[in-house]
């Protein structure tokens, strides 16, 4: 017994000593260190290549009408053929994308000047064109908004509409971006996940040649493969999104439509 109560005492001593030792100093236990501050500050949001989609080698989109490059002013009638791709229906994947999709099913994206896209789900339309040199991307376009990138998916073509004094050709040799999306209000679970979405013609981009810089709410990312890019993460309200076609030194890339900035609003 006086053994066990030996022992007891010693802990109790023990106990009281450390319990009335000196406290630290606030700084030292309260005060986030710097490596955990800045993990808190970066990574609001995530930005990475979507998982691929099927391909359509044989889908193709071509330009029936208008047959000439030089138009009025006012309503023009569009005519586009496409084969070996359906429009108006869902895209096989579209529910497990996760990404704002269109009920009306795939579509042509219809890009003038590089402005916000018009959706189609017929491939004859009209479009009211105001005078000046103009240039038309076309492509074909998933359910859920994803471009279709193969070689025959798609039309490029500049046009003269009106007469106007200062018409500069478009340089059909030239290395061209387009952005698609995002694009808009986007509300709900659409809010989730972004999908961010360009074109390129002419050319390419890779980790040691041309790239995109994407620059979301003044952070840059830089991206080395053409595909869609999913944005997760980020917080309601406006959102800023610059693409910008850059070559390997990171020098911006001649052409009309190679730097590019769009608002989306998130709520």
């Amino acid at each position: 017994m006086k053994y066990i109560n030996l022992t007891l005492g010693t802990l109790f001593s023990i106990l009281l000593i450390v319990s009335c030792g000196p406290a630290k100093k606030s700084s030292e236990s309260d005060k986030p260190s710097e490596e955990s501050t800045v993990a808190e500050t970066v990574e609001k949001y995530k930005v990475y290549k979507a998982p691929a989609s099927q391909a359509y080698p044989e889908a193709t989109l071509a330009l029936e009408a208008p047959a000439e490059s030089t138009l009025d002013t006012g309503d023009v009638t569009f005519n586009f053929s496409v084969t070996n791709y359906e429009l108006g229906v869902q895209t096989s994947d579209a529910a497990e994308r996760g990404i704002a999709n269109s009920g009306k099913g795939q579509h042509i994206h219809f890009i003038w000047d590089n402005g916000p896209y018009s959706a189609h789900y017929e491939p004859e339309f009209s479009k009211n064109l105001e005078e000046g040199q103009h240039v038309l991307l076309a492509f074909l376009s998933r359910s859920y908004h994803e471009s279709v990138k193969n070689q025959n998916a798609f039309v490029v073509q500049d046009f003269t509409v009106g007469s106007p004094t200062e018409a500069q050709p478009f340089d059909k040799n030239g290395q061209h971006m387009f952005y698609s999306r995002p694009k808009g209000t986007y509300s709900g679970k659409d809010t989730e996940k972004l999908m961010l979405d360009f074109f390129l013609y002419n050319t390419s981009i890779s980790e040691d040649g041309n790239k995109v810089r994407a620059t979301i709410n003044g952070e840059e990312h830089m991206l080395t493969d053409w595909a869609p890019y999913y944005i997760e993460g980020l917080e309601k309200g406006e959102l800023t999104i610059k693409l910008e076609f850059i070559d390997k030194d990171g020098n911006l890339i001649p052409g009309p439509f190679n730097s590019v900035e769009r608002k989306v609003t998130l709520k």
